[in-house]
């Protein structure tokens, strides 16, 4: 890379450190460290939900499914739309009742006040193992970025720089500093895909000509896509807007009801068509460039030569001049920051608020203090769980499964069922998570063939369901 992208670079990455300190010094207590004072506009959350969500992994993801099957592969951030904007107008009305009696931190409290303690302490440990998980996978997107960019940087290098970046300054500000830096990370980004790297990857591979006489057809059929799949997004990330702590720490940090829902209708748009298109179109060029031989010069001569998420990150360090590749590169490693901090703070939140609190008394004015230590040891369990994994979009999607199948129907149940019996919540939590990984190792073993090829997570869902079902009833 040269000195001066090196440099812009570097630039960035102190820059973020930098506003981890300054909110070091604005937070005064747990109320600002994790739901930001609670005063926050539409605008910055809204930028802050789209850039959690989205961010780098499924920037990263989304260029490997545009290299893989083509434009079809916007249809996973059009669930994201659906599921923002469904939960704008079903949860966020109900959960500012809830916080009009009660004053939240975090999304298992929910269950406390919905059905008891013990529900909550187990919600509480099954949202902390999944956004553990996943903010693992955001230090591995930025750790395949950062070595698709600088050849002499292996993964294990990258992962611990991108790691110990992110861990440090979440670390020191809070909801407030992720709030606002994931602000000026997500138009950095926007910037970055509108004006450079969509316009001149477009124009490496020699515009709408070279796409058409390089792909199959298929690639650019945005129809061309299996039910299965569609199914599959549809239940692993519609309701994790509805079970995500990430967006309810952004609820409770909004002004009122009004600024949420405005919010999440921001979010939605970006997410699809915004963001799912120009994702994959990067992911699509890349794939052009590889067939048209751009990339022999650097080891890869054919499709299958390549990882499908070394794409977008090859690619552009190929056809950026410099000074924009600098440019470019901070953006998608600002996109990566801004949903590895927020998954950080959620799984500190959780463990300190929902599982340490629980279990030990801890001091109010200590709380502060628990909570950085709190943050910065899930960070280092988090990197290093990121250093036994490969792939970014498969480590996301299990973290979500997770958290989807143990939560989701608990969730509706309390706000929504007529009989809430915490004995079945407890039991649905159990059996959702439970089947749903256990049907994940077994498949990834091919050891269980599961029918129509549909995710796990359905029958996951399906069972917790049941069990609530059946619990509740009993007499």
């Amino acid at each position: 890379m040269n000195p001066i992208d090196l440099a812009i670079f570097i630039f960035y990455l102190i820059a973020m450190l930098g506003v981890g300190f300054y909110f070091m010094r604005k937070n005064k207590n747990v109320d600002d460290y994790y739901v930001g004072g609670r005063g926050m506009n539409s605008l910055h959350i809204g930028l802050s939900v789209v850039a959690t969500d989205v961010g780098g992994g499924f920037s990263i993801g989304l260029g490997g499914l545009g290299f893989a099957i083509g434009l079809a592969g916007s249809w996973m951030l059009f669930t994201g739309l659906v599921g923002a904007w469904l939960s704008a107008v079903l949860l966020i009305p109900r959960v500012f009742k809830l916080l009009a009696k009660h004053k939240l931190f975090t999304f298992p409290e929910i269950f406390l006040h919905l059905f008891n303690k013990k529900v909550a302490l187990i919600a509480g440990i099954i949202s902390a193992i999944g956004y553990i998980g996943f903010t693992s996978a955001q230090i591995l997107a930025g750790a395949k970025l950062a070595t698709a960019t600088f050849p002499t940087l292996d993964l294990q290098q990258a992962i611990l720089i991108m790691g110990i970046t992110a861990v440090v300054y979440t670390v020191f500000g809070g909801l407030k500093a992720v709030i606002y830096t994931d602000t000026v990370q997500w138009l950095l980004l926007m910037g970055g895909l509108v004006f450079i790297g969509i316009p001149l990857g477009y124009q490496a591979v020699g515009g709408w000509e070279g796409i058409t006489s390089t792909l199959d057809p298929s690639f650019l059929d945005i129809w061309n896509i299996e039910w299965q799949q569609l199914l599959n997004w549809a239940v692993t990330i519609i309701p994790i807007w509805f079970i995500g702590m990430t967006l309810y720490q952004r609820i409770y940090a909004s002004k009122n009801e009004k600024t949420a829902k405005k919010a999440w209708f921001i979010a939605g748009l970006f997410e699809w068509p915004i963001m799912a298109f120009m994702g994959v179109l990067l992911g699509l060029f890349a794939r052009v460039a590889v067939q048209q031989g751009l990339f022999e010069t650097i080891g890869y001569s054919e499709v299958a030569d390549m990882d499908s998420e070394m794409g977008l990150p090859v690619m552009l360090r190929t056809v950026l001049p410099v000074g924009l590749m600098g440019l470019m590169m901070s953006a998608y490693f600002s996109a990566i920051m801004s949903t590895a901090d927020s998954c950080l703070m959620a799984a500190s939140g959780n463990v300190v608020t929902d599982i340490l609190s629980n279990i030990l008394k801890i001091p109010e004015q200590k709380l502060l203090k628990y909570s950085q230590v709190a943050t910065f040891a899930i960070g280092a369990f988090a990197l290093l769980l990121a250093t036994l994994m490969t792939n970014v979009l498969e480590l996301m999607l299990l973290s979500y499964s997770f958290m989807v199948s143990g939560l989701f129907i608990p969730l509706i149940a309390g706000l929504f069922f007529r009989k809430k019996s915490p004995l079945a919540a407890i039991w649905a939590m159990i059996s959702g998570g439970t089947v749903t990984l256990l049907l994940e190792i077994l498949k990834k073993e091919e050891l269980v063939a599961i029918p129509f090829d549909v995710d796990p997570n359905i029958f996951g869902i399906s069972v917790s369901l049941l069990i609530y079902l059946i619990v509740s009833n009993r007499k």
